[in-house]
């Protein structure tokens, strides 16, 4: 009799496993389950360390104005282990379509730099890097004014230069303050290509940038009351300052004895030419500008300097309250004069300041005043002018500093020219100074 094993419960397609089967099934399942787990938690940690440390290199290049060195070795790292890819170049007058086998031809156009195997793309593919950013203004002119403080301001201009990282040009030229238009096309086109951010300074009058179209620069100057200014410069042209009087002799071996040793109040009421117009009418050239009816004593000259100040300069200062300039400097350019007033008052500064002041100066007598005032009338003018105007300036910005009087006060002024007896005709006058002015002048 034969057996039926298609009963049997190992033959059978629908026989359950045995238990113990089943119990080593589940639990083979259960850990297989488990592993997936451990591989997405894993690599969860890993796309937020990516995406901190991308955040990270992103605040870096916001910061920097560029991506960190970190990412600029990782993309090049990148372009030479990674595949080649196609580009789209546009050229001059025709677009190019090819790929980075760094074979790169234009047509009707210069030819293209070929970058070396290795060497990043980024530049193709996102333009040259965004350039510094220059501080504003970025352009200054100081066409500094003899003899009101000018050597002072270089002195520390030299210092702050060193400091801030900023170019300083320091013209030589002190006898040439009238150009001609080629002269002042040159100058001007030498000071725009100065690397920026750079301050300009020179004894010259003032230059229009943009009547030859010429991007303007920013002015700044400082001026002092023109009768010290005067004598100042009398005295210094003879005697030279604390540097040593011998020294300034030898340089200016030209002058004779009677010329040296004249005695300013006969100079002055007797209308020699250093003390006359248009010598004496020395301020207002400076801010008026390169017209040759800019050098002659009179309204226009003088209106047309103030029209100047209020347009092109910055700040125009006055030297009784130097202090108070370089404070407004420091608050209207602290890329350029930020710590300007510790320097100035540095023990260190004031051995090298103190050399500048002219010796054997001394003041002439009330009658030669008197003349000279009235002379200088337009000259008063204007700086009274600027001085009202840099008073308006610190009131603006707050500054409350203690002003020094000025060395003529107002009232003593006005007695002066009450007391003037009446000269003779402007025009005469000038005419009679220009005669006589011919070997005194020094003509560019």
């Amino acid at each position: 009799m034969m057996k039926n094993f298609s009963s049997s419960p190992l033959h059978s397609n629908n026989q359950q496993p045995p238990n113990h089967v089943r119990e080593r099934n589940n639990r083979k399942y259960s850990l297989l389950s488990a592993l997936p787990l451990r591989f997405s938690l894993r690599g969860y940690g890993f796309c937020m360390a990516t995406l901190f440390l991308f955040c990270f290199g992103s605040l870096f290049y916001q910061l920097n104005g560029g991506p960190p060195k970190i990412l600029l070795d990782i993309r090049q790292y990148l372009d030479v282990c990674g595949k080649k890819h196609w580009s789209v170049k546009m050229a001059t007058g025709r677009l190019f379509i090819h790929k980075d086998s760094l074979a790169r031809q234009l047509v009707s156009g210069p030819q293209a730099h070929k970058p070396r195997q290795g060497e990043s793309t980024y530049l193709d593919d996102h333009g040259p890097p965004v350039p510094r950013v220059l501080p504003f203004p970025s352009q200054v002119v100081y066409n500094r004014v003899g003899k009101c403080g000018s050597r002072t301001v270089v002195i520390l201009l030299r210092l702050l230069a060193e400091k801030h990282q900023f170019n300083l040009v320091s013209s030589d030229i002190h006898n040439k303050t009238r150009l001609t238009k080629h002269e002042q096309v040159d100058l001007m086109k030498n000071i725009s290509n100065i690397p920026q951010p750079f301050l300009y300074t020179r004894h010259v009058h003032f230059l229009n940038f943009t009547r030859f179209r010429i991007e303007q620069p920013v002015y700044i100057n400082i001026i002092r009351d023109p009768i010290n200014r005067f004598l100042s410069n009398y005295f210094f042209r003879r005697f030279g300052d604390w540097r040593g009087e011998q020294n300034h002799l030898i340089r200016t071996p030209g002058m004779k004895d009677d010329e040296r040793y004249l005695d300013i109040n006969v100079c002055i009421l007797e209308n020699y030419p250093e003390c006359s117009n248009p010598r004496v009418f020395y301020i207002i050239p400076y801010f008026c500008g390169q017209h040759p009816q800019c050098r002659e004593p009179g309204v226009w000259a003088l209106e047309r300097a103030k029209q100047n100040v209020l347009e092109n300069y910055l700040l125009v200062g006055i030297l009784e309250e130097l202090e108070d300039v370089l404070l407004l400097l420091e608050r209207l350019l602290p890329h350029y004069f930020t710590g300007v007033l510790n320097i100035y008052k540095s023990p260190d500064y004031k051995k090298m300041g103190n050399m500048t002041g002219t010796v054997r100066k001394h003041t002439p007598t009330l009658e030669a005043l008197q003349v000279l005032y009235h002379r200088m009338r337009y000259e008063y003018e204007f700086y009274n002018f600027i001085r009202d105007q840099f008073h308006l300036m610190k009131k603006k910005i707050g500054l409350k500093s203690v002003s020094q009087p000025p060395a003529h006060s107002p009232s003593f002024l006005r007695e002066l020219a009450l007391r003037t007896p009446e000269p003779l005709d402007e025009e005469e006058e000038l005419d009679a100074d220009l005669e006589d002015a011919n070997s005194w002048l020094v003509h560019p």
